[in-house]
């Protein structure tokens, strides 16, 4: 049994609630008071996410432009970021926490993620 068990749908399903959370949790946690880009950078992350998931090629895409393997790409990227914000930008509390958690469980659906089938010719 394969623990790559994240399908392209299964994450699909995942995209538009993340992102949605990414541009409101800071506000409700108060994100920001040891750096004002704790918050500000959870948001635009967000609102990037969201487009990013409405211009991807999976089945609650919008417009399907940009490959599935782009947007895991980026949401690895991110990942990383969100992980390494914290001692880059100065975060302590809250908001390193905050951003551990977020890049740590972008880091696991990513490493989780099944590889693309690819058609039979």
């Amino acid at each position: 049994m394969s623990l790559r068990f994240v399908t392209r749908n299964i994450h699909a399903y995942l995209d538009y609630p993340v992102a949605i959370a990414l541009m409101v949790l800071p506000f409700v946690l108060g994100l920001g008071q040891s750096n004002p880009l704790a918050l500000w950078l959870s948001v635009v992350t967000g609102v990037a996410a969201f487009v990013l998931t409405v211009l991807t090629d999976h089945h609650l895409g919008i417009w399907q432009v940009l490959p599935y393997k782009l947007h895991l790409a980026v949401d690895l990227a991110v990942g990383v970021t969100f992980l390494l914000a914290p001692s880059l930008l100065g975060f302590s509390g809250i908001d390193a926490l905050f951003y551990w958690l977020n890049g740590a469980a972008v880091v696991a659906v990513i490493s989780l993620s099944a590889p693309e089938q690819t058609a039979a010719a």
